[in-house]
């Protein structure tokens, strides 16, 4: 029997991996909650335009505009999947209580945000409940409304959250992980997938806030000021790793840090405009604790010295409560 996924967060990674679940899930099991391209998905669908499967690959799932809509579509038949595609930025209700009405005893929680320290809210408020952690690589962007061009990689990385999780839960890991292989993409399962967090934070929580902060993207950066502008780039990665290790991930070292230099160097001019940018050049809030304040918290409580990235979160969380005095003062 084919499950039922509801997916909060219908952008571009919401709806890219809507359309993956579609390739073996029936379009009417499958349930977007959308907020600024509902008009559009409602009436048209979602279409994908992608390097790796194809172009214009259309599906049209149920299209909501909230989870209590979600909810009440069919209130016996619970949903297997609520996958949150969201950004991770705290909000009241929380994401976890808006959901609550899509959560039954044998739905299955998965976080595809990016970030360190996301998942507590979710396990402390459905502890019965698998919270599936992951990573996700998958250069997608919405270039209209439910429209998405995908290009380069997908790849998503899942394990249990906590990762000493019950046995059933680990089950319910694979049993995802699975899901995503027969309907043609790529995952892979860990036993600790806070690894592979880290791995990827060390790049976005230097990237983010130093392009968001600077107006640039890595390479223009990266040209700004030449070897010291790298080398702050580096120092920054090498605080990142430095928290990761104090948290018991060795693995995390200073090959990491060379790696994610190199992938930045090597880009296509004028380089990636990561999300925080892209938040800060429409005014719009920013994932800040989530990518940078909560390492910061975290080098607090384990002793480990941060100053670029402390320097770097106060600077951010200034900019961003400038955008919601800015949205108060439209309103």
């Amino acid at each position: 029997m084919a499950p039922r996924i509801a997916i909060f967060g219908a952008g571009s990674i919401g709806a890219a991996y809507g359309w993956i679940f579609s390739r073996t899930v029936p379009d009417q099991n499958i349930v977007t909650i959308c907020r600024s391209n509902y008009d559009v998905a409602s009436q048209h669908g979602f279409t994908l335009n992608s390097t790796i499967f194809g172009s214009n690959l259309n599906y049209r799932p149920t299209v909501v505009r909230s989870g209590a809509e979600a909810a009440g579509l069919d209130p016996t038949t619970p949903y297997d999947y609520v996958v949150i595609c969201s950004k991770a930025i705290s909000s009241k209700p929380s994401t976890a209580e808006l959901l609550q009405p899509l959560i039954s005893n044998s739905t299955t929680i998965v976080l595809i945000q990016n970030g360190i320290g996301i998942e507590d809210e979710y396990a402390k408020l459905y502890p019965n409940n698998p919270v599936l952690s992951t990573v996700v690589y998958f250069a997608a962007t919405q270039t209209a409304p439910a429209v998405i061009k995908h290009t380069e990689i997908e790849l998503l990385h899942v394990g249990t959250y906590p990762a000493k999780a019950p046995a059933e839960h680990k089950k319910a890991a694979t049993k995802f992980v699975n899901l995503v292989a027969d309907c043609g993409a790529t995952a892979r399962y860990h036993d600790d997938v806070q690894s592979e967090r880290w791995a990827k934070l060390v790049m976005n929580a230097c990237l983010n806030p130093i392009c968001a902060l600077s107006k640039s993207r890595d390479m223009q950066f990266l040209a700004s000021a030449g070897e010291d502008a790298e080398q702050f780039m580096r120092d920054t990665m090498e605080e990142v790793a430095s928290v990761a290790q104090a948290c018991g991930y060795s693995n995390i070292t200073s090959e990491v840090v060379d790696r994610c230099i190199y992938r930045t160097q090597t880009r296509v001019p004028p380089g990636v405009e990561p999300s925080m940018m892209a938040d800060a050049l429409v005014g719009r809030n920013m994932e800040v604790d989530a990518i940078v304040g909560n390492v910061v918290k975290l080098a607090r409580e384990k002793g480990v010295k941060v100053p670029i990235l402390r320097t770097l979160y106060n600077l951010l969380q200034a900019l961003d409560d400038s955008f919601s005095r800015d949205s108060h003062k439209r309103r």
